[in-house]
C-alpha cells in the first residue's frame, strides 16, 4: 500500500526544516553537516543561504529540495512532510512542486531552449498552459531564442532557460544553487533580475545558495550558517551590511580554529 503523505497547514511557509540535523560517516570519522537546523520559508520571498565554506548551505538545500534524507528531523514541502513519501511520491513532489537552477545550467545539448523549457512538463504527461509559458518566456526575455540550442545561447542565455524550466509548472518553491556563479556579472545581473521579478510579479518563492554578497543583496532575507547551525540573519539585506556579518563569521570560524589547535599543541 503507498503511504499517505503527511500534510499541515502552512499557508504562509513555502517549505520548512524542523530540528534537521545530517551527519556523514561514523564513529571518530563522523562529520555533522547540520546540526539541529529549524527555519521556515515565507511564500512569495527570495531569500538567501549563506555561510563559509562547509558550513552546511548546500547541505541544508538538498535536504529542503528532496535530494538528501536528512539523518534525523523533519522538511516540510508546501505542507507535505518529505519524510512521509515513498520514493514514487518524491519523483512527483520534485517534478510538480519543486524548481531547480543549479550553477552549470543542465541543459540538454540536442534540444532547444523551448523543448529544454518544456522537458519536464512532457516527461510528466503535462500539457502546458500557453497564457503562463507566455508570460514566463517574456519574462525572461528569450522569444527570439526558443528554436535555439544551448551551444547557441550566451551563459546568461542558457541560465534563463533554466530559471524558465524551474518555472514553468508553477512550483511552489525553486531551489538555486549558486545560479550565478559560472556567469559573469552582467550575466549574474539579468538571471537575478528575472528571479527578483519572479517573487515580485509572480509571488513565486525562491531560495537561493551563494556565497556571492552582490546576489545576496536582490533577496528579502539572509540566513547564515556556520558549522551546520543557523547562526543569524538578515532582513532587507544590502551588500555591506551581508559583507560584515560574513567577514564576522569568518573571524570567528578562524578565531575557534586557532583556539582548537592551541588545546591540541
Amino acid at each position: 500500500m503507498t503511504p499517505q503523505a503527511t500534510t499541515e497547514d502552512t499557508r504562509d511557509v513555502a517549505a520548512r526544516a524542523i530540528d534537521l540535523s545530517k551527519s556523514y560517516g561514523s564513529g571518530d570519522s563522523e562529520v555533522r553537516a547540520l546540526d539541529g537546523v529549524s527555519v521556515a520559508f515565507q511564500r512569495g520571498a527570495f531569500t538567501a543561504i549563506m555561510g563559509p565554506s562547509g558550513s552546511g548551505k548546500s547541505t541544508l538545500m538538498h535536504c529542503l529540495a528532496a535530494l538528501d534524507t536528512p539523518t534525523s528531523g523533519r522538511v516540510i514541502v508546501d505542507g507535505t512532510d518529505v519524510g512521509s513519501l515513498n520514493d514514487k511520491a518524491l519523483t512527483t513532489l520534485r517534478r510538480e512542486r519543486i524548481g531547480f537552477v543549479f550553477q552549470a545550467f543542465n541543459l540538454i545539448p540536442t534540444l532547444t531552449a523551448r523543448e529544454n523549457i518544456l522537458l519536464p512538463l512532457d516527461l510528466a504527461g503535462t500539457r502546458p498552459d500557453p497564457a503562463w509559458f507566455a508570460t514566463v518566456i517574456e519574462a525572461v526575455g528569450l522569444a527570439d531564442r526558443l528554436g535555439h540550442r544551448p551551444a547557441q545561447l550566451s551563459g546568461g542565455q542558457q541560465q534563463r532557460v533554466a530559471c524558465a524550466r524551474a518555472l514553468a509548472s508553477r512550483p511552489a518553491i525553486v531551489f538555486a544553487d549558486e545560479p550565478t556563479g559560472n556567469l559573469d556579472s552582467a550575466s549574474g545581473a539579468e538571471v537575478l533580475g528575472f528571479l527578483r521579478r519572479s517573487v515580485e510579479e509572480f509571488g513565486q518563492t525562491v531560495v537561493m545558495v551563494t556565497h556571492d554578497a552582490v546576489a545576496a543583496s536582490y533577496c528579502d532575507r539572509v540566513v547564515f550558517l556556520a558549522d551546520g547551525r543557523i547562526v543569524d540573519e538578515l532582513d532587507r539585506p544590502t551588500r555591506d551590511g551581508i559583507l560584515a556579518h560574513m567577514t564576522a563569521l569568518q573571524d570567528a570560524a578562524v578565531q575557534a580554529r586557532a583556539e582548537l589547535d592551541e588545546r591540541d599543541a
